[in-house]
Protein backbone atom coordinates (compact mmCIF):
# COMPACT_ATOMS: atom_id res chain seq x y z
CA UNK A 1 0.00 0.00 0.00
CA UNK A 2 2.89 2.35 0.80
CA UNK A 3 4.47 1.74 -2.58
CA UNK A 4 1.11 2.35 -4.27
CA UNK A 5 0.94 5.85 -2.78
CA UNK A 6 4.72 6.37 -3.18
CA UNK A 7 5.30 6.39 0.60
CA UNK A 8 7.82 4.31 2.60
CA UNK A 9 8.47 3.97 6.33
CA UNK A 10 11.93 3.78 7.86
CA UNK A 11 12.10 2.35 11.39
CA UNK A 12 14.02 3.80 14.35
CA UNK A 13 17.79 3.00 14.47
CA UNK A 14 17.63 2.19 10.78
CA UNK A 15 18.37 4.11 7.60
CA UNK A 16 17.18 3.39 4.05
CA UNK A 17 19.16 3.71 0.86
CA UNK A 18 17.28 5.55 -1.90
CA UNK A 19 18.28 5.05 -5.51
CA UNK A 20 17.11 6.83 -8.66
CA UNK A 21 17.29 4.87 -11.87
CA UNK A 22 19.69 2.45 -10.16
CA UNK A 23 22.07 5.13 -8.85
CA UNK A 24 22.52 6.16 -5.23
CA UNK A 25 20.44 9.20 -4.45
CA UNK A 26 20.29 9.76 -0.69
CA UNK A 27 20.07 8.18 2.77
CA UNK A 28 16.59 8.23 4.28
CA UNK A 29 16.37 8.86 8.03
CA UNK A 30 13.76 7.13 10.27
CA UNK A 31 10.22 8.28 9.47
CA UNK A 32 7.86 8.47 6.50
CA UNK A 33 9.25 9.41 3.08
CA UNK A 34 7.76 9.98 -0.35
CA UNK A 35 9.28 7.74 -2.98
CA UNK A 36 7.81 8.53 -6.44
CA UNK A 37 8.55 5.36 -8.33
CA UNK A 38 7.20 6.89 -11.48
CA UNK A 39 10.26 9.19 -11.58
CA UNK A 40 12.68 6.28 -11.20
CA UNK A 41 13.02 6.41 -7.38
CA UNK A 42 13.23 3.13 -5.53
CA UNK A 43 14.35 1.73 -2.19
CA UNK A 44 17.59 -0.25 -2.50
CA UNK A 45 17.58 -1.59 1.06
CA UNK A 46 17.85 -0.88 4.77
CA UNK A 47 20.90 -0.58 7.03
CA UNK A 48 20.71 -0.99 10.80
CA UNK A 49 22.56 1.46 13.06
CA UNK A 50 22.27 -0.71 16.14
CA UNK A 51 25.31 -2.05 17.96
CA UNK A 52 26.16 -5.54 16.72
CA UNK A 53 28.48 -8.20 18.12
CA UNK A 54 30.56 -10.75 16.29
CA UNK A 55 32.14 -13.67 18.19
CA UNK A 56 35.28 -15.04 16.54
CA UNK A 57 37.15 -18.20 17.50
CA UNK A 58 40.67 -18.42 16.11
CA UNK A 59 43.20 -21.25 16.48
CA UNK A 60 46.86 -20.26 16.57
CA UNK A 61 50.21 -21.22 18.12
CA UNK A 62 52.23 -19.49 20.80
CA UNK A 63 55.95 -18.86 20.82
CA UNK A 64 56.56 -21.98 22.95
CA UNK A 65 54.68 -24.14 20.39
CA UNK A 66 51.38 -24.51 22.25
CA UNK A 67 48.22 -24.50 20.15
CA UNK A 68 45.48 -22.32 21.64
CA UNK A 69 41.98 -21.23 20.69
CA UNK A 70 41.51 -17.47 21.11
CA UNK A 71 37.93 -16.24 21.47
CA UNK A 72 37.33 -12.60 20.59
CA UNK A 73 34.16 -10.52 20.70
CA UNK A 74 33.92 -7.55 18.33
CA UNK A 75 31.25 -4.89 18.92
CA UNK A 76 30.65 -2.67 15.88
CA UNK A 77 28.01 -0.54 14.18
CA UNK A 78 27.43 1.32 10.92
CA UNK A 79 27.86 5.10 10.89
CA UNK A 80 24.83 7.09 9.76
CA UNK A 81 26.98 9.71 7.99
CA UNK A 82 28.73 6.92 6.01
CA UNK A 83 25.70 4.74 5.43
CA UNK A 84 26.21 4.70 1.64
CA UNK A 85 29.77 3.32 2.09
CA UNK A 86 28.58 0.70 4.58
CA UNK A 87 25.81 -0.38 2.21
CA UNK A 88 27.65 -0.42 -1.10
CA UNK A 89 31.30 -1.18 -0.32
CA UNK A 90 30.82 -4.37 1.72
CA UNK A 91 28.51 -7.21 0.89
CA UNK A 92 29.30 -9.11 4.11
CA UNK A 93 30.90 -6.99 6.88
CA UNK A 94 30.97 -9.88 9.38
CA UNK A 95 33.19 -11.97 7.11
CA UNK A 96 35.47 -8.98 6.52
CA UNK A 97 35.82 -8.28 10.26
CA UNK A 98 36.50 -11.95 10.96
CA UNK A 99 39.30 -11.99 8.39
CA UNK A 100 41.01 -9.00 10.02
CA UNK A 101 40.65 -10.57 13.48
CA UNK A 102 42.28 -13.79 12.27
CA UNK A 103 45.11 -11.83 10.68
CA UNK A 104 45.93 -9.76 13.78
CA UNK A 105 45.62 -12.62 16.30
CA UNK A 106 47.77 -14.96 14.22
CA UNK A 107 50.38 -12.20 13.92
CA UNK A 108 50.39 -11.24 17.63
CA UNK A 109 50.03 -14.47 19.63
CA UNK A 110 52.98 -16.36 18.01
CA UNK A 111 55.29 -13.66 19.42
CA UNK A 112 54.27 -14.52 23.00
CA UNK A 113 54.77 -17.49 25.30
CA UNK A 114 51.64 -19.12 26.69
CA UNK A 115 51.90 -17.42 30.09
CA UNK A 116 52.59 -14.05 28.45
CA UNK A 117 49.57 -14.48 26.18
CA UNK A 118 47.32 -14.82 29.23
CA UNK A 119 48.91 -11.79 30.86
CA UNK A 120 48.74 -9.62 27.72
CA UNK A 121 45.15 -10.27 26.66
CA UNK A 122 44.42 -6.54 26.78
CA UNK A 123 47.37 -5.78 24.50
CA UNK A 124 46.14 -8.35 21.96
CA UNK A 125 42.64 -6.86 22.10
CA UNK A 126 44.05 -3.35 21.61
CA UNK A 127 46.05 -4.49 18.55
CA UNK A 128 42.94 -6.11 17.03
CA UNK A 129 40.85 -3.00 17.72
CA UNK A 130 43.40 -0.62 16.20
CA UNK A 131 43.70 -2.71 13.04
CA UNK A 132 39.93 -3.08 12.68
CA UNK A 133 39.31 0.62 13.31
CA UNK A 134 41.82 1.58 10.64
CA UNK A 135 40.41 -0.89 8.08
CA UNK A 136 36.67 -0.70 8.74
CA UNK A 137 36.40 3.10 9.00
CA UNK A 138 36.89 3.26 5.23
CA UNK A 139 33.79 1.10 4.80
CA UNK A 140 31.57 3.19 7.07
CA UNK A 141 31.80 1.04 10.23
CA UNK A 142 32.89 1.97 13.75
CA UNK A 143 34.60 -0.53 16.04
CA UNK A 144 33.18 0.19 19.49
CA UNK A 145 34.88 -2.46 21.60
CA UNK A 146 37.15 -5.46 21.13
CA UNK A 147 37.44 -8.09 23.85
CA UNK A 148 39.62 -11.18 24.10
CA UNK A 149 37.14 -13.32 25.98
CA UNK A 150 39.22 -16.46 26.47
CA UNK A 151 42.50 -18.14 25.58
CA UNK A 152 42.00 -21.88 25.73
CA UNK A 153 45.01 -24.19 25.30
CA UNK A 154 44.82 -27.87 24.49
CA UNK A 155 43.30 -30.10 27.19
CA UNK A 156 46.61 -31.87 27.83
CA UNK A 157 48.36 -28.54 28.23
CA UNK A 158 45.72 -27.34 30.71
CA UNK A 159 46.12 -30.54 32.71
CA UNK A 160 49.91 -30.10 32.77
CA UNK A 161 49.56 -26.47 33.88
CA UNK A 162 47.22 -27.51 36.68
CA UNK A 163 49.67 -30.20 37.80
CA UNK A 164 52.52 -27.67 37.84
CA UNK A 165 50.42 -25.28 39.87
CA UNK A 166 49.37 -28.06 42.25
CA UNK A 167 52.99 -29.17 42.70
CA UNK A 168 54.08 -25.61 43.49
CA UNK A 169 51.30 -25.23 46.07
CA UNK A 170 52.16 -28.61 47.62
CA UNK A 171 55.79 -27.52 47.88
CA UNK A 172 54.76 -24.33 49.68
CA UNK A 173 52.45 -26.34 51.95
CA UNK A 174 55.28 -28.79 52.75
CA UNK A 175 57.59 -25.90 53.67
CA UNK A 176 54.93 -24.37 55.89
CA UNK A 177 54.27 -27.74 57.54
CA UNK A 178 57.99 -28.26 58.17
CA UNK A 179 58.26 -24.80 59.72
CA UNK A 180 55.26 -25.55 61.94
CA UNK A 181 56.76 -28.87 63.06
CA UNK A 182 60.06 -27.13 63.75
CA UNK A 183 58.32 -24.55 65.94
CA UNK A 184 56.42 -27.33 67.75
CA UNK A 185 59.64 -29.25 68.44
CA UNK A 186 61.39 -26.11 69.68
CA UNK A 187 58.49 -25.25 71.96
CA UNK A 188 58.29 -28.85 73.19
CA UNK A 189 62.05 -28.86 73.96
CA UNK A 190 61.73 -25.53 75.76
CA UNK A 191 58.78 -26.88 77.73
CA UNK A 192 60.67 -30.07 78.66
CA UNK A 193 63.69 -28.05 79.74
CA UNK A 194 61.50 -25.78 81.86
CA UNK A 195 59.67 -28.80 83.29
CA UNK A 196 62.93 -30.52 84.24
CA UNK A 197 64.23 -27.33 85.80
CA UNK A 198 61.10 -26.91 87.89
CA UNK A 199 61.16 -30.61 88.79
CA UNK A 200 64.76 -30.24 89.97
CA UNK A 201 63.83 -27.17 92.01
CA UNK A 202 60.93 -29.14 93.53
CA UNK A 203 63.13 -32.14 94.41
CA UNK A 204 65.73 -29.84 95.96
CA UNK A 205 63.07 -28.13 98.05
CA UNK A 206 61.62 -31.51 99.04
CA UNK A 207 64.97 -32.78 100.20
CA UNK A 208 65.62 -29.53 102.03
CA UNK A 209 62.28 -29.90 103.79
CA UNK A 210 63.13 -33.51 104.73
CA UNK A 211 66.47 -32.42 106.15
CA UNK A 212 64.86 -29.58 108.07
CA UNK A 213 62.21 -31.95 109.40
CA UNK A 214 64.79 -34.50 110.51
CA UNK A 215 66.82 -31.78 112.21
CA UNK A 216 63.79 -30.48 114.07
CA UNK A 217 62.81 -33.99 115.09
CA UNK A 218 66.27 -34.81 116.38
CA UNK A 219 66.50 -31.56 118.33
CA UNK A 220 63.00 -31.92 119.78
CA UNK A 221 63.50 -35.57 120.77
CA UNK A 222 66.88 -34.81 122.41
CA UNK A 223 65.33 -32.03 124.46
CA UNK A 224 62.24 -34.00 125.57
CA UNK A 225 64.03 -37.29 126.26
CA UNK A 226 67.14 -36.69 128.35
CA UNK A 227 70.10 -38.96 127.81
CA UNK A 228 69.48 -39.63 124.11
CA UNK A 229 71.98 -38.68 121.51
CA UNK A 230 71.49 -37.49 117.99
CA UNK A 231 72.64 -40.91 116.76
CA UNK A 232 69.90 -42.69 118.69
CA UNK A 233 67.25 -40.39 117.31
CA UNK A 234 68.53 -40.80 113.74
CA UNK A 235 68.49 -44.59 114.09
CA UNK A 236 64.92 -44.49 115.29
CA UNK A 237 63.88 -42.20 112.39
CA UNK A 238 65.55 -44.51 109.90
CA UNK A 239 63.77 -47.53 111.37
CA UNK A 240 60.46 -45.69 111.13
CA UNK A 241 61.12 -44.78 107.50
CA UNK A 242 62.11 -48.39 106.79
CA UNK A 243 58.83 -49.78 108.12
CA UNK A 244 56.83 -47.13 106.26
CA UNK A 245 58.53 -48.18 103.05
CA UNK A 246 57.78 -51.86 103.69
CA UNK A 247 54.15 -50.97 104.35
CA UNK A 248 53.82 -49.06 101.07
CA UNK A 249 55.39 -51.90 99.08
CA UNK A 250 53.01 -54.40 100.61
CA UNK A 251 49.94 -52.19 100.09
CA UNK A 252 50.60 -51.53 96.37
CA UNK A 253 48.66 -54.07 94.28
CA UNK A 254 50.72 -53.69 91.11
CA UNK A 255 54.18 -53.37 92.61
CA UNK A 256 56.91 -55.82 91.68
CA UNK A 257 58.32 -58.17 94.29
CA UNK A 258 61.27 -56.70 96.17
CA UNK A 259 63.47 -58.92 98.37
CA UNK A 260 65.46 -57.08 100.99
CA UNK A 261 67.02 -58.27 104.26
CA UNK A 262 64.50 -58.06 107.08
CA UNK A 263 65.12 -58.10 110.79
CA UNK A 264 66.66 -55.95 113.53
CA UNK A 265 70.16 -56.70 112.33
CA UNK A 266 69.23 -55.70 108.81
CA UNK A 267 67.79 -52.45 110.07
CA UNK A 268 71.02 -51.80 111.97
CA UNK A 269 73.05 -52.52 108.85
CA UNK A 270 70.89 -50.13 106.78
CA UNK A 271 71.24 -47.38 109.36
CA UNK A 272 75.00 -47.93 109.51
CA UNK A 273 75.26 -47.79 105.69
CA UNK A 274 73.25 -44.55 105.46
CA UNK A 275 75.25 -42.95 108.28
CA UNK A 276 78.55 -44.00 106.75
CA UNK A 277 77.43 -42.60 103.41
CA UNK A 278 76.55 -39.28 104.97
CA UNK A 279 79.86 -39.13 106.84
CA UNK A 280 81.81 -39.97 103.68
CA UNK A 281 79.97 -37.29 101.75
CA UNK A 282 80.65 -34.77 104.49
CA UNK A 283 84.33 -35.74 104.58
CA UNK A 284 84.54 -35.49 100.79
CA UNK A 285 83.11 -31.94 100.84
CA UNK A 286 85.66 -30.92 103.50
Amino acid sequence: MGNLFCCVQVDQSTVAIKERFGKFDEVLEPGCHCLPWCFGSQLAGHLTLRLQQLDVRCETKTKDNVFVNVEASIQYRALAEKANDAFYKLSNPRTQIQAYVFDVIRASVPKLDLDDAFEQKNDIAKAVEDELEKAMSAYGYEIVQTLIVDIEPDEHVKRAMNEINAAARMRVAANEKAEAEKIIQIKRAEGEAESKYLSGVGIARQRQAIVDGLRDSVLGFSVNVPGTTAKDVLDMVLITQYFDTMKEIGAASKSSSVFIPHGPGAVRDIATQIRDGLLQASHHHE
